[in-house]
């Protein structure tokens, strides 16, 4: 006889459930260089124009996705208009240049693609990025780069708040200076800004790594200042110079911010909040 559970007896199990699965599964014969299953061979040299001037974003995302198909592998978006999450959910290899600015959520869930942005960008740009490059040639708004998983994300400008908010991975990089609270419960990754940082720099970061070129208003709740050493330098050198950027005062004299460690265990506090209960 099934075993029969208390959520049988509550109808749990005849309901149907609908909607796509967002599971994907990687070619084990690809080794190091995982693509996709679904991904498209693409040809660099194949260059493709798309005016975005009279598309809604959904029609220029499946029109980006129609061309890579057909194997294009540079596409040149006009127009952009700074529409919203434009770009986004892109997991194949392609040189995607845009050529003006993006609203909300431009770029968000890409595995792969290097693109170059001639605008500024709106929140949220560069979302859960696990691979590639992204370089903006302005200025970026808040969440730049929320729980950013690995890659590249460069911008040349000012930054607004919270970047790199619950960071997991990857480089962000910044030419001029950010806003407050950038870092917040930042768990792994490197963050580099060139220019002055806001305040409450780093609060609650767990693990990772900040390098300031410029002032710091103030930091956050357990984030400490660290000791720069030679692999610091080392980095931020070969970093830096990939982008064609430098800090004034040189390498060797920004600050490094890492977190204090005090935070993050949270079993070590929980006898103490019972306690208190009781």
């Amino acid at each position: 006889m099934a075993l029969r559970t208390k959520a049988h007896d509550m109808g749990m199990h005849t309901e149907q459930l609908s909607g796509r699965t967002q599971q994907r599964f990687f070619t084990p014969s690809e080794e190091e260089n995982f693509t996709y299953p679904e991904a498209f061979d693409v040809d660099f040299n194949k260059r493709a124009e798309l005016d975005c001037g009279p598309l809604s974003p959904r029609d220029v995302n499946l029109k980006i996705r129609d061309l890579m198909s057909k194997g294009y592998g540079t596409i040149v978006l006009k127009n952009p208009g700074a529409k919203h999450s434009i770009a986004v959910g892109i997991l194949n290899k392609l040189n995607l240049h845009i050529e003006g600015s993006l609203g909300y959520f431009g770029c968000g869930l890409i595995d792969g693609p290097n693109i170059r942005i001639k605008g500024r960008v709106g929140w949220s740009c560069a979302e859960n990025m696990l691979a590639g490059t992204i370089i903006i040639e302005k200025n970026a708004g808040s969440t730049f780069g929320a729980a950013l998983r690995g890659g590249d994300l460069v911008c040349m400008g000012d930054v607004g708040a919270r970047m790199g908010i619950d960071m997991k991975g990857g480089t962000i990089i910044v030419g001029g200076r950010c806003g407050a609270f950038c870092g917040f419960m930042m768990q792994r990754g490197r963050m580099v800004i060139l220019g002055d940082a806001g305040k409450n720099l780093g609060d609650s970061m767990y693990d990772g790594t900040i390098y300031v070129g410029g002032k710091i208003e103030g930091l956050g709740v357990d984030a400490v200042p660290g000791e720069m050493n030679d692999l610091d330098v080392s980095w931020l050198t070969r970093k830096l110079k990939m982008y064609g950027l430098e800090t004034p005062k040189g390498v060797k004299n920004m600050q490094k911010i890492v977190a204090g460690k005090q935070l993050w265990n949270y079993d070590n506090l929980e006898p103490t909040e019972k306690k208190l209960i009781l």
